[in-house]
């Protein structure tokens, strides 16, 4: 009865974390939306700017890592401790090949000179200043949950493999899902906004 009763506040403390980073990312699309409105023109130019193919696939890159941390939980439920390991492990790869595509499409926009308080950008205008910041605030601080992300499944992973969480104590993998699923959504938002509407 006392592991339910954990299990259960473990659950609402997830869902409480999940909130505030939904009021957080909230914000942040307000102020986006706002700034947008202001200026229509900069941001089209500026959203042009970014390659919607690497957006389009590190998207496919996450719903996937979604899809296996999920059944990884299915997984544990039925007693598949190795299948439950392979699709963390999957889900890993996919948090890194995320990171490694975001930092490549980074690197080509200083390369360009599109970065804070870059001369560059200082020529363009406030309008695109104000994009890129957004742009490399929203998306820094999405990979930093990547990261954060990544070692949670990493405890994951190895509490699996030394059955600290099993088919009947798996509450744990469970708030892993639902930071990851968290993790996926605001992407789902970031995509949109910043590489297709222009």
């Amino acid at each position: 009865m006392t592991m339910h009763r954990d299990d259960e506040a473990s659950k609402i403390g997830m869902w409480l974390f999940i909130f505030t980073e939904i009021l957080l990312f909230g914000g942040l699309f307000v102020v986006y939306s706002v700034y947008r409105y202001i200026h229509p023109e900069a941001f089209k130019l500026a959203g042009e700017e970014l390659d919607w193919v690497v957006g389009t696939v590190n998207t496919v890159i996450l719903l996937i890592s979604s899809m296996t941390i999920a059944m990884s939980i299915s997984a544990i439920q039925k007693k598949d401790k190795k299948l439950a390991l392979g699709l963390l492990y999957a889900t890993f790869i996919m948090a890194l090949i995320f990171l490694v595509n975001k930092y490549f499409e980074w690197n080509v926009k200083f390369e360009h000179g599109y970065y804070p308080s870059s001369g560059v950008l200082q020529e363009l205008g406030y309008g695109t200043i104000l994009f890129f910041g957004l742009y490399f605030f929203m998306t820094g601080l999405h990979a930093f949950h990547i990261v954060v992300g990544m070692v949670f499944i990493g405890f994951l992973i190895y509490y699996v493999h030394n059955d600290r969480i099993t088919h009947d104590n798996h509450q744990l993998l469970e708030n892993g899902g639902l930071y990851w699923h968290l993790v996926d959504l605001i992407w789902i938002f970031l995509f949109p906004l910043f590489y297709l509407i222009h």
